[in-house]
């Protein structure tokens, strides 16, 4: 780990090399996708142009494509993909494809605990007993061993997800000595669909079969036209879930 720590971070954004500061993917200062995309991607290369240990995890979805597009043109940043053992199929092989395609450093990383061992007392497996352990075992924990030895950690959650993330800063402390750094948090979902048409990226396969946010197959579904305003709606249905963990506690 570096001594820099992330100081080229600040708690509302990023220094930039030549003296100025900025937040990173603020739509209040650019006019349009080419102005959004120019000053995200200059936050990021920012970071990726000090001496501190940085990484970023992705979970390989279509709203995935701009930050996992401008870390490729970046290069030297290791991706992290965190496969819980649950993924659908075409998940791995749309990683596996965006991988190639955009020449991506993937390091894919999973929990020690077997399958087996992750059962409730009466023998279910976690994600159908205990959804928030499950996902802390699976999810959180492999990540925050990783993130820890970084000094950033790059994430690409937006403020338009859900209620959550509308709460994020652009920068905040991460696991250890590590601080996240959150360059996509002010795009939406408008931004992400034009900026993959406009670089004619490939799309997760899924969607087409109706699938809007993509998760560990036993907790995603279909998305329902209640809820095609919220697609996140359709992750964890019917129990009070919004979150895997990894941008808000829910073990302590």
């Amino acid at each position: 780990m570096s001594d820099r720590g992330g100081d080229n971070l600040t708690a509302t954004g990023w220094i930039d090399p030549d003296g100025g500061t900025g937040p990173a993917g603020s739509v209040d200062s650019v006019t349009g996708l080419e102005g959004l995309t120019q000053q995200t991607r200059r936050a990021i290369e920012a970071v990726a142009e000090t001496n501190d240990v940085v990484v970023a995890s992705s979970s390989f979805q279509s709203q995935s494509l701009p930050l996992l597009h401008m870390l490729s043109q970046i290069g030297s940043i290791p991706v992290y993909f965190i496969d819980t053992g649950y993924h659908f199929p075409d998940t791995h092989r749309f990683r596996q494809q965006l991988s190639e395609l955009l020449d991506l450093e993937v390091v894919a990383i999973s929990s020690p605990i077997s399958k087996s061992q992750q059962r409730s007392p009466d023998g279910r497996l976690l994600f159908a007993s205990d959804p928030d352990y499950c996902c802390q075992i699976n999810k959180t924990a492999p990540m925050e061993r990783v993130a820890s030895e970084a000094d950033v950690w790059i994430t690409g959650v937006r403020r338009d997800q859900n209620a959550n993330r509308s709460q994020l800063e652009p920068v905040m402390q991460g696991p250890g000595r590590s601080r996240r750094f959150h360059p996509m948090l002010d795009w939406d979902a408008r931004s992400i669909w034009a900026y993959i048409r406009h670089h004619g990226l490939p799309r997760h396969p899924l969607e087409d079969a109706g699938y809007l946010s993509i998760g560990c197959a036993p907790c995603t579904r279909r998305v329902s036209a209640e809820s095609l305003d919220d697609p996140r709606a359709d992750r964890w249905f019917g129990i009070a879930k919004t979150e895997c963990g990894l941008h808000v506690d829910l073990v302590r």
